[in-house]
């Protein structure tokens, strides 16, 4: 398959490579962040990559950072990442690369939930709770939720797995001034784009943040944001409650894997073409649906 599944830039040097994302060091100050074309399920990376699914990724989040200005700031830079890397490492850094700023990260997933659904649904069939998060009786699945809730989970490393924790958890761990603007910033954050992606028949059910602190102590968004690798996407003249609506996001990508029986261990198993492409287009259609 076509794709970009790791970076290996001649004129910087790599400081670290995620699940999707390498960082390379530009000086003390800023960073080259490149999304590349793997796909992490179940938090294990696949080895066939997404045909261009960083170029979509870095589209999509650079829209929303700028549709989410007013919010809270976001680490965007504003330089260009072609006028930082030498010539012959262009053909990786085009289209999928940005220059960010270098900052201390908050430890925690910051998940937010509008609708009931994904590993939500399945905690509250057992629990009638999400997270320990009490909630209506009688709800189904992608019922929506009276209220956007906050959800974090720890930040996991590459090949762990990220595992929900309570507010009090968070509280303990970062302190409850700053818990408290993670939580009250993703909240407005979700609020905020849920209603302009509405506009554009799209469903926000759920979407995972990103935060860090500059040397000031102000709260940054970082990574991503509202991708269809973070987040879940419902066409809406698709939604009905009761059942789970397709979706612009890599759900399509788990259903499979989840169809083969895999223990969701590495190795993966491999990933069609044909799997691999629809879930491209996917990723494409929210582009397109979001920005165009």
């Amino acid at each position: 398959m076509t794709g970009i599944t790791t970076t290996n830039l001649k004129s910087l040097k790599k400081i670290y490579s995620g699940k999707v994302r390498d960082l390379y060091e530009i000086d003390d100050r800023r960073m080259l962040m490149i999304a590349t074309d793997r796909l992490s399920a179940f938090d294990v990376i696949l080895n066939e990559p997404i045909p261009a699914k960083g170029q979509i990724l870095t589209a999509i989040s650079n829209f929303w950072f700028e549709q989410l200005a007013s919010v809270v700031p976001n680490h965007l830079t504003g330089e260009r990442a072609e006028d930082v890397v030498a010539a012959e490492d262009l053909p990786q850094v085009e289209g999928r690369a940005v220059v960010v700023k270098r900052l201390k990260p908050v430890p925690v997933e910051a998940i937010v939930r509008g609708y009931l659904s994904g590993t939500g649904w399945k905690d509250y069939k057992a629990t009638g709770t999400i997270c320990g998060m009490p909630l209506p009786a009688g709800l189904t699945e992608a019922s929506k939720l009276p209220a956007p809730i906050f959800t974090p989970s720890t930040k996991a490393a590459v090949g762990d797995h990220d595992e929900n924790v309570s507010f009090a958890t968070l509280e303990a761990q970062i302190g409850a001034e700053l818990a408290g603007r993670v939580r009250d910033t993703a909240i407005k954050l979700y609020l905020a784009a849920s209603e302009y992606a509405a506009t554009r028949g799209i469903i926000i059910a759920d979407t995972k943040f990103e935060f860090g602190l500059d040397e000031d102590g102000t709260l940054t968004l970082m990574d991503e944001a509202l991708t269809p690798d973070s987040s879940r996407f419902w066409p809406a003249d698709q939604y009905a409650p009761g059942s789970n609506p397709p979706s612009y996001d890599k759900q399509f990508v788990r259903d499979w894997l989840e169809s083969t029986g895999w223990n969701k261990t590495p190795p993966a198993p491999a990933l069609p073409r044909e799997v691999a492409d629809r879930t491209a287009d996917k990723y494409r259609e929210a582009l397109h649906k979001l920005t165009a």
